[in-house]
């Protein structure tokens, strides 16, 4: 025999692992928030088998980005440099702050967070300036229609997220000291944005949109804000804490609600986009990793509206926050569904 028929299965499962998505960790962060909501909403259950689901999901892909690290360290570092998939990898650093801030509010296990936020801490500063550094120093570069795509809003995604941590662990590390690196996490991922989404806008308005182009991760648009509107509304709690948020509390509330607004705004925009891509131009709805960076944004909205809602005293505002998190809800279920129905025939085609 050949072997050639034996090697094939295997080959293919390398081929698969060299391809794996860079921003597969979304998985973590989609979870990971629909899980929060779930607590939020009183459905205490449900989040607890959302977060150990969570934990497992995580520790899965750490060990699939390793093995993906030693057996094609060239085609990792060709990813993290590149345009349109770099910056993808920094939603390994908001899987990594999500699921810590899940498990203090499903499960209360700050000591594990503690550990997170440092990890989520150091990831951050090495991935973000990696992807920065390589996308500025790579050549040849590619224009802005094909280089620029939703997944660059996971710059503010990834930083708010160390703000929004930061707020739940800091009384365990150092009460002023974290509450002033989550302070200057929220005030970057400001910057971050308004930088990011002028060249995105640009982009949309001034090339050409192709329905392939018109990826689930532009909801990262929204989820961005959505985030940072988060991270304001618990700084804004956490105002009493520390005299320096206190002074700073009507400008938190003002940005705070201005990220909210805006993130509100792009809800409509999105759901057009998408009836464009999958109703006019008929792109078929098949699962695709990319759909977890639609899950998420919709989570986010729901918690931070949540949150928004405690800080700035909204009470009417409680059936928007409920209303989202159904639909992150039924979004999860549907691309959950949808992953596991698309990884049985691969693996029943390995077993062959």
């Amino acid at each position: 025999m050949s072997g050639t028929a034996v090697d094939a299965p295997v080959r293919r499962r390398g081929s698969t692992l060299a391809d794996l998505p860079p921003a597969y960790f979304a998985l973590v962060m989609a979870t990971g928030i629909v899980s929060i909501g779930s607590e939020q909403r009183g459905y205490h259950t449900l989040a607890v088998a959302l977060l150990w689901l969570n934990v497992v999901a995580y520790v899965v892909l750490w060990c699939l980005f390793l093995l993906r690290l030693a057996r094609f360290p060239r085609r990792m570092l060709d990813d993290l440099t590149s345009h349109a998939k770099g910056a993808g990898f920094l939603t390994v650093v908001a899987g990594t702050n999500v699921l810590g801030s899940e498990l203090v509010i499903v499960a209360g296990r700050t000591e594990v967070s503690v550990v997170l936020w440092w990890v989520g801490l150091v990831l951050w500063t090495g991935l973000l300036y990696a992807f920065l550094a390589g996308v500025t120093f790579r050549e040849p570069k590619p224009d802005l229609g094909a280089g620029i795509n939703g997944s660059w809003l996971l710059l503010i995604v990834a930083t708010e997220s160390i703000a929004v941590l930061g707020t739940y662990v800091a009384a365990r590390i150092g009460l002023h000291a974290v509450l002033f690196v989550s302070l200057v996490a929220y005030l970057v991922g400001a910057m971050l944005y308004i930088w990011v989404t002028g060249l995105v806008f640009y982009r949309w308005t001034f090339f050409s949109m192709s329905p392939d182009q018109a990826t689930p991760p532009y909801w990262i648009n929204m989820g961005a804000l959505a985030i940072s509107a988060l991270a304001g509304s618990l700084l804004i709690l956490a105002a009493p804490q520390w005299s320096l948020l206190q002074e700073l509390r009507p400008f938190l509330m003002g940005a705070t609600l201005l990220f909210w607004a805006f993130a509100t705004w792009w809800i409509p925009l999105l759901l057009i986009m998408g009836v464009w891509r999958h109703g006019v131009q008929r792109v078929p709805l098949r699962y695709d990793p990319q759909f977890w960076a639609l899950v998420f944004p919709i989570g986010m909205y729901s918690a931070a509206t949540t949150r928004l809602i405690q800080a700035l005293d909204l009470s009417f505002g409680v059936w928007i926050a409920v209303a989202a998190y159904w639909g992150a809800l039924v979004a999860w279920l549907i691309t959950a569904v949808a992953m596991v129905a698309a990884e049985r025939p691969r693996k029943e085609h390995h077993h062959e």
